[in-house]
């Protein structure tokens, strides 16, 4: 039986991980803060599509219940197959208007949790020479999108460049790269996304279900919408200075959005 652990896994895209790999029959390990949340979660999973799950309740920012869920990850008795490192935050507003408090908190969890997540599974992996490595970044990521952006840029180099050393031991690594996702991330992040049409927008269960197509295919990027990815080839193309001049123009202080 495939294990999947998934973190930030009570909503959002996390739950929607939950529910594609449990209806592929996949028993889960669901990691984040909110325990009563989660517990909604594995319940509704268990009695509808029967799966086993895990519930593991943790602040990945907080290094001793990281440390569990590291040591789970680690866990050769009971060994994890897949991770997907989804749990994340935004900020509303750029850099030179956030608390530096706040800007490091968003950097660790979207740099350093996946960092060190992987690197604990990727032993076992390499041993057992098979499983995979999911990781949620953003189309923030592909243009000069302020600190969040920034991370995302890291978060799929990170998973390409991973790839490329995984593959002889025959380990999967995707970078999933959504556009504006209907969740609560804006929400939670104080982002005004009221001037963005119904078009932008995309359903959590659509990126999931191409995500998991595209793992199968093994491929390196999983871009949901055909929006996305003409705009993810475009930019590719673009002048640099050129991106970077105008996304200057168009950033706002309050309430910038930005995509998940």
């Amino acid at each position: 039986m495939t294990t999947v652990l998934i973190t930030g896994a009570n909503a959002g895209l996390g739950a929607a991980f939950a529910r594609g790999f449990a209806a592929k029959g996949c028993d889960l390990v669901l990691v984040a803060r909110d325990k009563d949340r989660l517990d909604a979660v594995a319940a509704e999973l268990g009695r509808e599509l029967g799966v086993t799950c895990e519930v593991l309740p943790a602040d990945l920012l907080d290094a001793e219940e990281r440390a569990t869920v590291e040591d789970r990850l680690a866990d050769r008795d009971h060994p994890v197959d897949i991770l997907v490192n989804n749990a994340g935050f935004g900020l509303p507003a750029p850099f030179p208007y956030s608390p530096i408090a706040d800007e490091e908190r968003m950097l660790d969890l979207l740099v350093k949790v996946p960092l060190r997540l992987t690197h604990a599974l990727l032993p076992g992996l390499r041993e057992r020479r098979r499983g995979a490595v999911l990781n949620v970044s953003s189309v923030a990521g592909l243009l000069p999108t302020g600190t969040y952006g920034a991370a995302k840029a890291w978060v799929t180099a990170f998973s390409e460049s991973l790839r490329v050393d995984m593959e002889p031991y025959g380990v999967r690594v995707l970078a999933v790269v959504p556009g504006f996702t209907r969740t609560e991330f804006q929400e939670r992040a104080g982002m005004d996304v009221s001037a963005l049409s119904e078009a932008v927008w995309l359903e959590p269960d659509a990126v999931v279900a191409k995500a998991l197509r595209d793992l199968a295919r093994r491929r390196p990027v999983s871009i949901t919408g055909r929006r996305y990815q003409a705009y993810a080839l475009a930019v590719r193309h673009l002048p640099r200075g050129f991106v970077a001049r105008k996304m200057a123009r168009e950033r706002r202080a309050p309430g910038q959005g930005a995509a998940r």
